[in-house]
C-alpha cells in the first residue's frame, strides 16, 4: 500500500489522518466529532455519508463532483462523459444529503472535454478547476452571500461504477464508438482486443482524417474488410476497421509486454488479420 499524496502532504503539515474502512462505524463519528468541524468537504470519496456524519458540522458537508449536475449523478462521471462523446463537462460544489449528489448547488464551473482528451487528462482538468471553485465558493457559503440552490429534477442522469468487462472491444461498433471506449477507459480497466490469442490493452487512439484513403489502399481484389480487421500496418500507421470506418491505435501494450507507439509495433500486425478473435 502507498499513500495518496493528499495524505503525503497532509502529514507533512501535522494534519492527522484517518482512514477508515467503514463511515458507519461508531468509533469513526465519534473521531469527526471530537474535531468539531465547522465544514466538510469531500472530493472524489466514493461513498455516501450517513446523516450520522452529515449532521456533525454546523454548516453541513460540501462535495466537489465531476459534472454539472444534474448531469452525471454517481461514482464514474468523468468516464461516462467521455463514453457519451460529449463535448463538455465541468464541476459543480453542492451541499450534501442524504441522496447520491442530490443535494442543492452552490457553484459551479464549466469546461470543455476535447476530442481526443482521455480519462486521465480530463480528470486533471476538472482537479484543479475543482479546487479553485471551491476555494472561491467555501467564503461565500460561509458568510451566506452565496445560497444553495435545489437542482432540477429534468435532465437527471447517472455515471454507475465503472465495470472491469466495459473495457473489451466490440469492433461492430462504430469507429467514434469505440475512440470514446478507448478514452474514458483509459485509466481504468483500459481498453482491450484479442489478437492472435493474445490481449493487447489500447491505450490511445484516433480517428483517421481520411478514412476514405485508408480503405481504398487495403489489398486489392480482397472484399470489404469486416469489423476488426487489420487494414493498415506500416510505418508508424495501424488501422483497424470499425463498423463503419477504421481507427487509428496510437498506443497499444501487447501481452507481457510494455507500452508502445504505433511506431515501434505497426510492422508486428499483418494486414487482414482480425482483432476480436472471439467475435
Amino acid at each position: 500500500m502507498t499513500p495518496p499524496p493528499v495524505k503525503e502532504t497532509a502529514e507533512s503539515a501535522g494534519i492527522p489522518v484517518f482512514q477508515p474502512q467503514r463511515l458507519r462505524e461508531p468509533s469513526v463519528e465519534d473521531q469527526i466529532r471530537a474535531f468539531r468541524p465547522d465544514l466538510i468537504v469531500t472530493a472524489a470519496y466514493g461513498k455516501i455519508l450517513p446523516a450520522s456524519i452529515l449532521n456533525i458540522p454546523e454548516k453541513g458537508c460540501l462535495n466537489v463532483h465531476g459534472s454539472l449536475l444534474p448531469q452525471y449523478r454517481g461514482a464514474a462521471p468523468i468516464q461516462w462523459s467521455i463514453l457519451n462523446g460529449d463535448t463538455r463537462t465541468g464541476v459543480t460544489i453542492m451541499k450534501m444529503d442524504e441522496g447520491m449528489d442530490t443535494g442543492p448547488v452552490l457553484r459551479f464551473a464549466v469546461c470543455p472535454i476535447g476530442a481526443d482528451e482521455n480519462a486521465g487528462t480530463l480528470t486533471q482538468k476538472l482537479a484543479l478547476l475543482g479546487a479553485e471553485l471551491l476555494a472561491e465558493t467555501i467564503p461565500g457559503y460561509l458568510d451566506g452571500s452565496i445560497t444553495p440552490i435545489a437542482q432540477k429534477e429534468s435532465g437527471v442522469t447517472y455515471a454507475p461504477p465503472i465495470m472491469k468487462e466495459q473495457g473489451e472491444i466490440n469492433w461492430n461498433n462504430t469507429a467514434e464508438s469505440i475512440h470514446n471506449q478507448i478514452r474514458g477507459l483509459s485509466e481504468w480497466p483500459g481498453a482491450y482486443s484479442e489478437y492472435r490469442g493474445k490481449r493487447i490493452k489500447i491505450y490511445c487512439s484516433l480517428l483517421p482524417k481520411d478514412p476514405d484513403r485508408l480503405i481504398r489502399e487495403y489489398p486489392p481484389g480482397e472484399e470489404k474488410p469486416l469489423p476488426g480487421t487489420v487494414i493498415c500496418a506500416r510505418k508508424e500507421v495501424l488501422a483497424v476497421m470499425c463498423k463503419d470506418s477504421p481507427l487509428l491505435l496510437t498506443c497499444i501494450q501487447p501481452e507481457s509486454c510494455r507500452k508502445m507507439q504505433s511506431a515501434e509495433c505497426a510492422h508486428n500486425f499483418a494486414v487482414s488479420d482480425r482483432f476480436g478473435d472471439s467475435l
